[in-house]
């Protein structure tokens, strides 16, 4: 008989128990790399055999070296992250341990923002105008040739992050000049004012099997930068924009390279012209509580099925995906002044899901009608921003998962 796999996972948040609890249904041993910080948080206990503590993941080698130790007791077979942040880490140490699994090179085609746009570019994909924060002269003729504003954006942060909206070229040279030698890292881009939308899949074998459209409420970096409720919905699948993307989406996935795994991309459809523009696609779960939403409405928890998929792939069986329901989910998030917000008032029969975190008001509500959807959203972002609304530092609010 063969052993149990043994699966590590990363993450320098919390998140992913549904991941870890499938894992461990599945038979495998499951082990758990975090920082020190979140050695308290309700972790799944019951589906983790070992917890290991370091003190802060950012320390590349200090974790590879960890890893490396605890090879020399346990024969790992699988590394996974659970957080955007550690995906490119996750990557090195497969190549490092010579495992399974997205190399570096193709890792950075889902972190590298820059990568992302040189490579979809090349396979005639409209993107916003853009240049790398490089070469002065090509940075010179860029702004000289498409108009302000634009977006100074890092290339390997997650959601909005460190976004910069540059109105002159007096503000990109002070704000190159305050990255000093991180200049490299950063890219401008036209901004393109618009609605923008997010499609998370599900490939498996270079094909993918389910696709959820959503839009958003008000652009996420409106909201990760100025406060707000955070707002999501799944788009009627018959509606020109959800036909439009789905095509799109395949298109990019396959520029990019992605074989097997989940992805969580972005778009935006500009209000000038009503084109189509992808911004950015990562190769996790999306956040802001929107695997919850998908969960809900149609029956796929992208978090287990990740998980099924992964093992599937080292056991060498066929994955199958579960049967898929066509209900209309959405969520809403918003950081809360009150350390345990009250939501009982949000009592409509579609509200299927409320979260249990301090300083948060988040909930998920389904229903077969589109419409009815997005009238109650629409009334429920309204009085959440009465009833709950605060504002943090942006670095918190993506530690606390509100960026998507």
């Amino acid at each position: 008989m063969q052993p149990p796999l043994t699966i590590l996972f990363l993450s320098s948040s919390y998140k992913g128990d549904a991941m870890l609890q499938t894992a461990k249904a599945l038979g495998c041993t499951v082990l758990l790399l975090i920082e020190d910080s979140l050695r308290d948080e309700p972790w799944p206990r019951a589906s983790i055999d070992q917890f290991q503590l370091v003190p802060d993941l950012r320390r590349y080698q200090d974790v590879m070296n960890t890893v490396s130790w605890m090879c020399r007791g346990l024969s790992i077979d699988l590394i996974l992250p659970l957080d955007e942040f550690e995906v490119e880490l996750v990557a090195m140490l497969r190549e490092h341990l010579r495992l399974p699994g997205m190399g570096v090179t193709l890792t950075r085609h889902f972190r590298d923002k820059l990568a992302m746009r040189d490579l979809t570019y090349a396979a005639g994909i409209r993107v916003p105008d853009y240049v790398q924060v490089k070469h002065y002269d090509a940075l010179r003729d860029y702004m000289a040739r498409v108009p302000a504003p634009w977006v100074l954006k890092p290339r390997m942060e997650a959601g909005s992050m460190g976004i910069r909206k540059p109105k002159s070229s007096e503000d990109v040279w002070r704000a190159i000049d305050e990255l000093g030698d991180r200049q490299s890292h950063y890219l401008l881009e036209r901004f393109i004012p618009g609605d923008v939308f997010h499609i998370d899949s599900l490939s498996v074998g270079g094909e993918i099997v389910f696709t959820s459209v959503q839009k958003y409420g008000a652009p996420p970096m409106q909201v990760y930068q100025g406060g707000g409720v955070f707002v999501s919905r799944i788009l009627s699948r018959d509606s020109a924009d959800a036909k439009a993307l789905r095509t799109l989406n395949k298109e990019i996935l396959n520029a990019l390279g992605m074989v097997d795994g989940v992805t969580h991309a972005e778009y935006i459809k500009g209000h000038a012209d009503g084109d189509y523009y992808f911004l950015e696609v990562a190769a996790r779960v999306g956040g802001a509580f929107i695997a919850d939403m998908i969960d809900h409405a149609t029956g796929v928890n992208l978090w287990r099925e990740w998980a099924r998929l992964e093992i599937a792939n080292l056991t060498r069986t066929a994955y199958t995906l579960p049967p898929v329901r066509a209900d209309y989910g959405g969520v809403l998030v918003t950081l809360a002044r009150q350390q345990y917000p009250d939501l009982a008032r949000y009592s409509d029969p579609e509200v299927v899901w409320r979260a249990d975190k301090p300083y948060h008001a988040a909930l998920v509500a389904v229903s077969p009608d589109a419409a009815r959807l997005e009238s109650l959203l629409n009334d429920y972002a309204t009085r959440f921003a009465a009833d709950f609304t605060t504002s943090a530092d942006p670095k918190d609010a993506t530690r606390t998962g509100q960026t998507g």
